[in-house]
């Protein structure tokens, strides 16, 4: 499944025909996988089209240096990890990357929310869009979650899935329908060439926000990882999930010394509070801490014993 039209297979293919000789440092890991669209949900893709830099740059910002000379990786790595662990951020923003995203149009508005890159959107005011749009596998078909206003609970089944299913498409497919209609389009069976069609930019809010629209998005790396840290996480919607994921490992192949970093310091790193940090240090010294002596609220000490995996005997 590639989820690409002839015209952008073509487009890649040649793209990745061609080579270019450069001064500039390169990553041999995103150079043998740029321009290759990687799918996602049913009809998405994401691939990188440009970069800039690579974990030498990163390195070359934090020392302002003309080169690498005869440092080792390891040295590298250590200030990498360093810069990460202390919140330096600066010299990540001097390596920057662009994807090419197709998404649905609900995953769009939910990342644009992430205002520290440049984006530029398919037009619906000067081309017609495809007739594709996002159905959800049915494990990802979930009730509201009774806890989590923005979340999702027990997984539908039976029936009702198979309802929710049925109306989603149904929806789109009649909404293309109208969508066509209303522009008049030749390709539609109701047709008619003594009708002008109605304005694209008119027609296109007939349709729903599980369509598919595409972008560019061009980024830094610390912008990056601060997109990633996010929407990679597990507590993440779905389907933005789906795209970090792809993500994530795309930076992998980009700046594998970041990438490892980036994991131990972000990823895989908890953020604790002063509050907390106390509680913590009393548990150390031997001393029985409960959520009623921690000072923490009821969800921060959930929190805290899940992020170390110590039961809580606390009824409260």
């Amino acid at each position: 499944m590639t989820n690409l039209t002839i015209e952008q297979i073509a487009e890649i293919e040649l793209l990745r025909s061609k080579s270019s000789a450069t001064l500039r440092s390169i990553s041999p890991g995103l150079e043998d996988i740029l321009h290759k669209a990687f799918p996602v949900l049913d009809h998405g893709i994401i691939r990188v089209v440009d970069y800039m830099g690579d974990d030498s740059a990163i390195v070359q910002a934090a020392r302002v240096s003309y080169g690498r000379g005869t440092r080792r990786v390891q040295e590298d790595s250590g200030l990498i990890n360093y810069l990460l662990r202390h919140y330096h951020t600066t010299p990540f923003e001097m390596a920057e990357i662009k994807f090419h995203v197709k998404l649905p149009i609900f995953v769009a508005r939910q990342w644009i929310r992430h205002r520290t890159a440049s984006v530029n959107e398919y037009s619906a005011r000067y081309s017609v869009l495809d007739n594709e749009f996002y159905i959800p596998e049915p494990e990802h078909l979930a009730a509201q979650s009774t806890s989590n206003r923005q979340g999702r609970g027990t997984v539908l089944e039976g029936d009702e899935a198979a309802e929710v299913l049925l109306l989603l498409r149904r929806d789109a497919e009649q909404a293309y329908s109208d969508y066509s209609t209303m522009l008049n389009d030749p390709s539609n069976p109701d047709h008619r060439d003594d009708r002008s069609g109605l304005a694209r930019e008119l027609a296109r809010m007939n349709l729903s926000l599980n369509f598919y629209t595409q972008w560019y998005w061009k980024t830094d790396l610390h912008n990056l990882m601060n997109f990633l840290r996010l929407r990679a996480d597990s507590h993440a919607q779905y389907e933005i999930r789906a795209y970090a994921d792809v993500m994530l490992e795309i930076m992998a192949a980009w700046v594998p010394i970041a990438h490892a970093a980036f994991k131990e310091h972000r990823m895989e790193a908890i953020q604790l509070s002063g509050t907390a940090v106390k509680a913590v240090r009393r548990m150390i010294a031997g001393e029985a801490v409960t959520r009623a002596n921690s000072g923490l609220s009821i969800r921060e000490w959930q929190e805290l014993t899940a992020a170390f995996d110590v039961a809580s005997t606390d009824p409260t």
